[in-house]
């Protein structure tokens, strides 16, 4: 008889895992997935057009905090944890449910779920969200365009719409982000790639979204897997960079897949170093020795531009930073707190006494956010929100520290500094090092 399966998710890695792994596995029967991390992405279906033969009327997907009940209910054999970005004592602690329940639990590795390119594929990937994966991605990129190849890069999931719709996504252009119908979240991580010169991939089925990354009309030399979260690639890596957080010390050995990352890594980017305290830099490089004592180590700065730094000086600042960043990322600190303190705001205003409709779930939520304010804009809704409640603020200025410009979206009631943040490698080794030595070895000419 086939074993009943549960995928426990966050519509990302549950989807890839049940295309590798179950989707053509006439051994398993997946009856549903769970839904969590993210607001309202259960109550939707997996469809069958994705879901392939065995699958006719598509897969159910439910809230996480349904997950005991369902086992009960579909007297289900395994659950499959597969999101990222928590502790080793949460993914424990979600073993015990599952095996209290009578079920076994199971976590699959890259073995069997990773996919393998025909094009070179590097792969970008970090301990914990908010590390620096995607600076680190662009100025690789840049590198790579700088010697005339051609990179398309492929982003991790984040399908929180019409999944069927959502299949194969290229971003080639800002009107493809209107497009696709992005989200604040999506376009944090597209825009600051087209806007660049180069394209993105992303949706759900990798495999599909791989081969057309590799037939791309404008060309594709290289792949590159930009990570999300502190996932692990979905792509077989020839070269594998993982970026480390010296303001989290410890997280690189205590949160999963994290480690994960960082044990597969050829080359570490420590990052952060200019904001950082020694004894944490020291820490995570003590830490990176002690798992991969061969990779090799880069040390980075995460440097800081500010359109209107005159604006800052003395004022009553609103901080707004990147959202998961803040949430499930946990971060206590991002560049604009450190650009507002360094050009000598009298005030970090607290945000909570003024927010707005959705906003308030994801403080209560997550109430270690403190008094900075998460990008949040996951849909409609959140954007609305997010709009009303920094209008609703009392402040002077409002420190936008995001990937893209707010400003765009939305219409902001009080006067606005961009803030923006790339990666500045210290000293040797460096990216150039590594990228020469891959280009090198894979026979990358100069188109």
């Amino acid at each position: 008889m086939k074993k009943k399966v549960i995928i426990i998710g966050a519509a990302g890695r549950d989807f890839h895992n049940f295309n590798t792994y179950y989707r053509n596995n006439e051994l398993f029967e997946v009856v549903a997935f769970t839904a969590a991390q993210i607001p309202d992405i259960d109550g939707r279906k997996y469809p069958a057009s994705l879901a392939g033969a065995q699958y006719p009327n598509g897969i159910p997907i439910y809230a996480e905090s349904e997950l005991e009940t369902l086992i009960k209910k579909y007297k289900v054999d395994i659950c499959v944890f597969s999101y990222s970005d928590v502790t080793y004592q949460y993914v424990m602690g979600m073993g015990a449910k599952v095996n209290a329940a009578g079920a076994d639990f199971m976590l699959l590795g890259h073995g069997a779920t990773s996919i393998k390119s025909t094009k070179p594929v590097i792969a970008v990937g970090a301990i914990r969200t908010g590390c620096g994966k995607s600076q680190t991605s662009r100025a690789i990129i840049e590198k790579l365009m700088q010697k005339g190849l051609k990179v398309v890069a492929v982003r991790h999931p984040m399908p929180y719409g019409d999944l069927e719709a959502q299949k194969v996504q290229r971003f080639a252009t800002i009107a493809d982000l209107k497009k696709h119908d992005c989200t604040i979240e999506e376009m944090e991580e597209y825009e600051p790639h087209v806007v660049r010169g180069n394209v993105i991939y992303a949706g759900v089925d990798y495999e599909a979204i791989l081969r057309a990354a590799e037939s791309d009309p404008d060309g594709c030399d290289i792949v590159l897997w930009d990570g999300g979260n502190n996932d692990f690639s979905f792509y077989t890596p020839d070269l594998m960079v993982t970026v480390v957080d010296p303001h989290r010390p410890g997280h690189e050995l205590s949160y999963y897949p994290g480690e994960v990352t960082l044990r597969v890594a050829d080359a570490v980017v420590i990052n952060k170093m200019d904001s950082a305290d020694f004894d944490n830099i020291q820490a995570v490089r003590n830490n990176i020795a002690k798992v991969n004592p061969n990779a090799v180590v880069i040390d980075a700065a995460s440097t800081l531009s500010v359109d209107k730094p005159e604006l800052i000086k003395g004022k009553k600042v609103l901080v707004i930073e990147d959202g998961p960043t803040l949430t499930h990322g946990e971060m206590k600190i991002g560049a604009g707190v450190v650009a507002a303190k360094r050009f000598g705001a009298a005030e970090l205003v607290d945000p909570r006494p003024f927010l707005v409709g959705k906003l308030k779930e994801t403080f209560d939520t997550y109430p270690g956010i403190g008094n900075i304010l998460p990008a949040m804009g996951y849909g409609a809704q959140q954007m609305k929100d997010l709009a009303a409640t920094i209008n609703k603020v009392d402040c002077d200025v409002v420190a936008i520290a995001t990937p893209i410009d707010l400003q765009r979206l939305m219409k902001i009631n009080k006067p606005c500094v961009k803030i923006g943040y790339d990666l500045q490698e210290i000293g040797k080794p460096d990216l150039d090092m590594i990228l020469d030595e891959f280009v090198k070895k894979m026979k990358l000419g100069k188109k």
